[in-house]
């Protein structure tokens, strides 16, 4: 057997490190130039949702502690699911404002799960819920339609692909 086939195929050269492997090591820059407004407005509007979930997450610990749900084990379990939840749209709405590329995937999502729920609030009824879904939804549709303008994708770094 030779020196070439006892190798591993994964062993490291002991030379300097190439081209490739240099740029991958290089940490990407960040993306400059000022932020623009719609991508000011998008983190603004994400960081909210985010908020009104912790709000919302906040409110199910307490009542499930000092109110009198049916089931107290289930309303705190959904108050640290909510809580848990508006992790995402939080963080979307930090990384969108300091121009991270990575928080409009996160931050898309966040909007696209919000329908369905703007959805299921407009069938429930009442006059206050109708309104919040319509809140909700129209949230939700701004913040995509900002999201994926060319201004903030540019200012992201995102670009079309190659």
């Amino acid at each position: 057997m030779s020196s070439k086939q006892s190798a591993p195929k994964n062993a490291r050269k002991s030379g300097p490190a190439g081209p490739r492997q240099q740029a991958a090591a290089a940490p990407a820059p960040a993306p400059a130039g000022p932020r623009p407004a719609r991508l000011t407005a998008a983190a603004a509007l994400t960081g909210l949702e985010g908020l009104a979930l912790a709000a919302a997450g906040i409110y199910l610990l307490v009542m499930g502690l000092l109110g009198k749900p049916d089931s107290p084990q289930q309303a705190e379990t959904g108050g640290i699911t909510v809580l848990a939840l508006a992790a995402l749209p939080l963080a979307a709405a930090r990384g969108l404002w300091l121009l991270r590329r990575w928080s409009r995937g996160p931050a898309m999502a966040t909007q696209i799960m919000a329908l369905p729920v703007a959805w299921t609030l407009y069938n429930g009824g009442g006059g206050a819920m109708i309104a919040g879904a319509v809140l909700l939804a129209a949230v939700a549709v701004g913040t995509l339609v900002l999201l994926v303008n060319p201004t903030a994708t540019e200012a992201l770094g995102i670009g079309p692909r190659e």
